[in-house]
C-alpha cells in the first residue's frame, strides 16, 4: 500500500463519510474535511468521521481528495483542487453520472490527476450520520475514461479501492451514463412516483402503515432518498433517463391494457417472461 498521510473529502454525507471512514481504516491517515452544509461538516466532527475541516494549507500538502458533492456540482469542485494539489496527489469523485463530467474537465491542465470513478454503493438514507466503513465491501466499482488518467495515479486508486474489497471495471463515460439509467436511476424514478402515488390515493396515512407489506417497503425503500443528491442526478442524466422512461411508460400502459381487458394469458406470459431475471441477478 502507498503511503497516505493527508487525505481530504469533500461532501461528507453517506458516500463522503463512508468513504472516509473506509480509507482511514486501510491508510491510518489524517482525514480532513469540507461540506457545502456546515451541520454536516459539524456532525462529521462529532462522531469522529474526520479529523478536522480542510483549508487552503491542508489542500495543498493533501495526498488524496475525494469529491463526494451533488453531481451538477462535482465537474466545478474538481476543477478548482486540481489547480491546488500536488504533483503526485490525485482526485476521484463518487458521482453516478460521469459524462457530463468528463466531458467539463476534458481540457483542464490537470486532467490526468483526475479519476472518473463511481462505486456502485449506497442505502436509503443520507448525510454523516449514515456513513459506515464497509458500505463499499464487495460492491462494484467504474472508472470511467481511464486512459485520461496518470498511469501510476490509476495504479494508485486500484490499489485502495482493492484494499477496499471493491470489483473495479472500466467503461466509457458515456456507455457508463447509458447504463446506469437503466439499471439505477429509473429505479428510483419508480419508487418515488410509486410513494407518490400511494400517499396520493391513500389519504390516511394510518392504512398505509397497518396494510403496507414487505413487497411495497422494499419497492419504495429508494423513495426515502434524499432528493439533494438524486434531483442532480435525474437532469445531469436526463439524455438516457428520458429514454428509459419513455421505454418504462410504454410497459405500463399495455400492462394496464391486459388488466383491463381480462387478457389472463398474456397478462401471465408477461409475468412469466420477466421471470428471467432472477437469473440474471443471481
Amino acid at each position: 500500500m502507498k503511503q497516505y498521510n493527508n487525505i481530504t473529502i469533500i461532501g461528507i454525507g453517506l458516500l463522503g463519510g463512508s468513504m472516509a471512514l473506509a480509507l482511514r481504516k486501510i491508510t491510518g491517515a489524517k482525514i480532513f474535511g469540507l461540506d457545502f452544509n456546515a451541520k454536516h461538516q459539524e456532525r462529521a466532527m462529532e462522531l469522529g468521521i474526520i479529523d478536522a475541516v480542510a483549508n487552503d494549507e491542508t489542500i495543498k500538502e493533501t495526498d488524496l481528495i475525494v469529491v463526494a458533492v451533488p453531481v451538477n456540482k462535482i465537474a466545478e469542485v474538481s476543477a478548482q483542487f486540481l489547480l491546488q494539489i500536488k504533483n503526485d496527489a490525485f482526485i476521484f469523485d463518487v458521482g453516478s453520472i460521469k459524462g457530463s463530467i468528463c466531458k467539463t474537465l476534458k481540457n483542464h491542465p490537470k486532467r490526468e490527476q483526475f479519476i472518473a470513478v463511481h462505486p456502485i454503493a449506497g442505502t436509503e438514507f443520507s448525510g454523516p450520520d449514515a456513513a459506515f466503513d464497509t458500505l463499499f465491501d464487495g460492491k462494484k466499482n467504474m472508472i470511467c475514461d481511464a486512459e485520461l488518467s496518470r498511469k501510476d495515479l490509476l495504479e494508485k486508486a486500484i490499489e485502495l479501492f482493492n484494499a477496499m474489497n471493491m470489483k473495479t471495471d472500466f467503461m466509457k463515460s458515456k456507455d457508463h451514463d447509458k447504463h446506469i439509467a437503466y439499471v439505477s436511476h429509473l429505479s428510483h424514478i419508480s419508487s418515488f412516483m410509486l410513494g407518490k402515488t400511494v400517499m396520493e390515493i391513500e389519504k390516511d396515512e394510518k392504512n398505509i402503515f397497518n396494510m403496507a407489506g414487505s413487497g411495497f417497503a422494499s419497492t419504495v425503500r429508494l423513495a426515502k432518498s434524499s432528493p439533494d443528491t438524486w434531483a442532480p442526478i435525474f437532469i445531469e442524466n436526463k439524455q438516457f433517463i428520458l429514454k428509459s422512461l419513455d421505454e418504462y411508460i410504454k410497459n405500463l400502459k399495455e400492462f394496464a391494457d391486459l388488466i383491463a381487458n381480462d387478457n389472463f394469458d398474456e397478462l401471465y406470459k408477461t409475468m412469466k417472461k420477466t421471470n428471467h431475471i432472477q437469473e440474471i441477478l443471481k
